[in-house]
């Protein structure tokens, strides 16, 4: 997006590199990564580093209001979802904004999805760390993938605050499904690396009354005080072949740290709440007096997905029609992503997740890092990828 930088990044690019850069991740932890990264980090202007800030900004307006809550009680699945001991203020907030151009050709972000949960807070240091390690002479000087002046260091000291603060590390658990069979597994242990916190499959989550524990390497029985919690309940409600002795809904003795009701109140649910120059039109499916006659501008969401699935690119009245629950959907103006990074061949668009996290000693919600997608297909998935180059996860270094 900046065209000198770009030119001379992709004139000093070689598979070579690119393939050691690819061998030092995986060697890190000894784990191939299950997911394709993307051949390049992306450059971003300063003047669309305003423009994503001012759309941040905008966006926590309404997650902030009194009753947002009220607002979003019908974001739940059903009650049964519902967890208790709710706290005021999502912890971790995901922003995936499309880069787009106006009619005047200058890039803009636009909206395409939020969630009120943790994403690859560490793998994303480690990504951007690895890219100025491989291509670090063609990465400036004052390009950052924080912002407000943020370093990496000070970046994981914020984490470590916000994670395990003063609790032993021992008492502090990572919790996923199977967590060496999920894709995102190399962000696990980037964070166990840094955070020296247990890792634990929710089988292996044991409870006596409101006490929560783990067995150790030798046996012994550990306690668990915070809960940082990885698991998407999209994967939780469909694996009923699951033996555990915790229920999300058991009250507790011990925190959580990004409180699992916000991966509701913060998603696709909350689109429609949302106004402004930087949001796409959105409408819950059931509350649209009639369907839009334009319809492909328009995409179709299932509310409760997760990763894309389920998503219709091609809508029609018939399909519309067709849905019996039309309450679990959502019908969303189209995002004209931008062909904006020149790759080898033809260009690829982009998104940017703006990854927020909320400070408890300044009480506020701040941008900490981000994630970027680049993408040469009709959507950002894998699927709609394959066989391609220069796409896939990537990280954006911000001017200042």
């Amino acid at each position: 997006m900046i065209h000198d930088i770009r030119h001379n990044y992709n004139a000093n690019f070689s598979e070579e590199k690119y393939q050691a850069f690819l061998k030092d991740i995986n060697e890190t932890f000894n784990y191939k990564v299950k997911f394709k990264i993307a051949e390049t980090p992306v450059f971003i202007p300063k003047a669309l580093k305003l423009k994503l800030v001012e759309a941040c900004d905008d966006i926590m307006t309404v997650i902030n209001k009194p009753n947002f809550k009220e607002l979003t009680k019908g974001a739940f699945f059903d009650a049964n979802t519902i967890v208790p001991n709710e706290d005021e203020h999502s912890k971790f907030i995901q922003l995936d904004f499309g880069i787009c151009k106006d009619d005047n050709g200058n890039l803009v972000p636009k909206l395409i999805e939020l969630q009120g949960f943790p994403s690859l807070y560490f793998f994303q240091e480690l990504l951007g760390r690895k890219y100025r390690e491989h291509f670090g002479e063609v990465i400036p000087e004052g390009f950052s993938q924080h912002l407000n002046g943020m370093t990496d260091d000070g970046y994981l000291s914020l984490l470590r605050q916000e994670i395990v603060g003063e609790t032993d590390p021992k008492q502090v658990i990572l919790l996923e499904i199977e967590p060496e069979q999920q894709a995102t597994a190399i962000d696990f242990y980037a964070t166990a690396a840094k955070l020296g916190i247990k890792v634990l499959c929710i089988t292996k989550l044991k409870k006596r009354g409101k006490t929560l524990f783990y067995l150790d390497d030798t046996g012994t029985e550990v306690d668990v005080l915070k809960i940082y919690n990885r698991i998407i309940f999209d994967e939780l409600h469909q694996r009923t072949d699951l033996n555990m002795e915790f229920s999300f809904q058991d009250e507790i003795d011990a925190e959580w740290v990004g409180h699992p009701n916000w991966f509701y109140r913060i998603s696709k649910y909350t689109m429609p709440l949302l106004k402004g120059e930087y949001v796409p039109k959105s409408y819950y499916l059931d509350q649209l007096d009639s369907i839009p006659e334009d319809l492909e501008n328009y995409v179709l969401k299932p509310l409760y997905s997760f990763a894309g699935a389920g998503v219709q690119i091609h809508v029609t009245k018939d399909m519309i029609d067709a849905i019996t629950n039309k309450a679990n959907y959502l019908l969303q103006e189209k995002v004209a992503y931008a062909p904006v990074i020149e790759t080898m061949d033809v260009p690829a668009k982009c998104e940017i997740r703006m990854m927020l996290l909320h400070n408890s000693k300044t009480n506020k919600t701040e941008i900490v890092s981000n994630l970027m997608r680049l993408s040469k297909g009709e959507m950002v998935g894998v699927k709609y990828n394959k066989d391609k180059t220069w796409v896939g996860g990537s990280t954006g270094f911000f001017e200042e």
